[in-house]
């Protein structure tokens, strides 16, 4: 059996044992137990042990835990919908109203956690039950959640940035800068979806609430003090260089449980249900990082990314053509792997074959972030549907559905860096020289 067959026939494994219900994280390990079983030499036993140990014990998947505990502790002291009613006022005639906390939201925490997956299910803990409190679209508020989520490893710091600019040998601050713009065009054209579906459907967003004054929309706005000075004081420690981002998750949690404390609405009770939704929804996502590490290194063994990689090379193509194919060949690799494990498994062989085109490393680097995004909202491993999935009940499927228009967001904005690539590289280039 060709490799590609192989690739294959685990796909289909795959959406079988989704259709009929096995959990997630058990679905990709089984994949993988199969994969290496009857494809390879190896031993399935010992490398699934390694896998799930190592996706776990790690010091930055220490951020996840402790991110998700601060938004839980932000929803369950209603500190989060002090936030919403001091926003509500400034958001009030922007067609979609408080619908644009979720971009906002994501794009301010994405600053700060550089994590896909604590982004999506922090956001999602804090502004979903508001949302659906005030009446608004639910379909909407799922899909801009599952996208706009991705916005953690788009906005530096990012992880994902981390890897490719260590595959690629380039600098890893080019490549920070680089991704601010096109995470500022991304979170527009989120809202820019909002507000024309608002338009097109008023029927579905609730009234908008009576004009006030300038001064009273300050006033209410005091209710944002508390919420914006942690998010300011996290995101300045870690610019600042005074902390990591896994240390700055700690300062959240402190900061956060102090706000409760101050405002008098923490109680043993809400502490202890925050405490246990914090260990619900990590597990959660840690055990589907251990299944999806698992069929990582099936992926790794078998050979199936580098035969992808291998044949685009093969076909000699022009330089647009390189980027369509290559654009597939990642989205393909998406619905089984996660971003980290598609970059280091094809960077030996496409990193050449962009350098020999001409395209910039550092928009390349962009160039793939956006297409892991992507990889994050496509079934059936789309990893913010897993967290939606677990966290609100709704089937991955619906959640993907709901995602579509702000999938196709992501796709033009490949298409604009694509077309003016001085979106991605004018930051880099006036900040460090053109010549760094």
């Amino acid at each position: 059996m060709t490799t590609l067959a192989i690739g294959g026939l685990l796909l289909f494994i795959m959406l079988l044992l989704l259709s009929g219900g096995v959990w997630i994280a058990m679905t990709l390990a089984i994949c993988g137990w199969v994969g290496q079983a009857f494809f390879t030499s190896t031993q399935p036993g010992k490398n699934l042990f390694s896998a799930f140990w190592e996706s776990n014990a790690s010091w930055e998947l220490a951020a996840l835990p402790l991110f998700v505990w601060m938004g839980e502790i932000l929803f369950r002291t209603k500190l989060s919908e002090e936030m919403f009613e001091g926003l509500r006022p400034w958001l009030n005639r922007i067609p979609g109203r408080l619908m644009h906390t979720t971009v906002l939201g994501c794009g301010i925490f994405g600053s700060v956690s550089g994590s896909s997956a604590a982004t999506c299910a922090t956001i999602s803990k804090v502004a979903l039950p508001e949302l659906m409190k005030r009446g608004y679209d639910e379909k909407i508020a799922l899909g801009s959640l599952a996208t706009a989520g991705t916005l953690g490893i788009l906005i530096p710091p990012s992880i994902t940035m981390v890897v490719y600019a260590v595959a690629a040998d380039a600098s890893i601050i080019r490549i920070f800068l680089a991704g601010f713009l096109p995470g500022f065009l991304l979170m527009a054209l989120f809202s820019g979806y909002i507000i024309w579906w608002s338009l097109r459907h008023p029927e579905k967003v609730p009234a908008a609430d009576p004009p006030s004054t300038f001064m009273e929309k300050i006033k209410q706005s005091g209710n944002l003090i508390p919420c914006g000075a942690l998010i300011v004081f996290v995101c300045w420690v870690l610019i600042a260089g005074y902390a990591t981002a896994t240390e700055c998750a700690a300062y959240g949690v402190v900061g956060s449980l102090a706000l409760a404390l101050w405002s008098r609405s923490l109680t043993w009770e809400n502490f202890w249900e925050g405490l246990m939704g914090t260990t619900r929804t990590s597990c959660m996502i840690m055990f589907i990082l251990a299944g999806a590490a698992f069929l990582t290194k099936t992926m790794a063994f078998t050979g199936i990314p580098r035969e992808l990689a291998d044949w685009v090379n093969s076909m000699q193509l022009s330089p647009i053509a390189l980027i369509a194919v290559l654009t597939v060949v990642y989205l393909i690799l998406g619905t089984a792997l996660d971003g980290i494990s598609m970059i280091v498994l094809t960077s030996a062989v496409v990193l050449p074959m962009i350098q020999k085109a001409g395209f910039d490393l550092i928009w390349f680097g962009i160039f793939i972030v956006l297409l892991v995004e992507i990889a994050e909202v496509t079934p059936p491993v789309g990893f913010n549907l897993f967290v939606l999935q677990n966290m609100t009940g709704k089937d991955s499927n619906t959640i993907a559905k709901a995602a579509i228009p702000f999938f196709m967001c992501l796709v033009v904005c490949i298409v604009l860096i694509t077309v003016f690539p001085q979106i991605v590289t004018y930051l880099p280039d006036v900040v460090m020289g053109a010549d760094k």
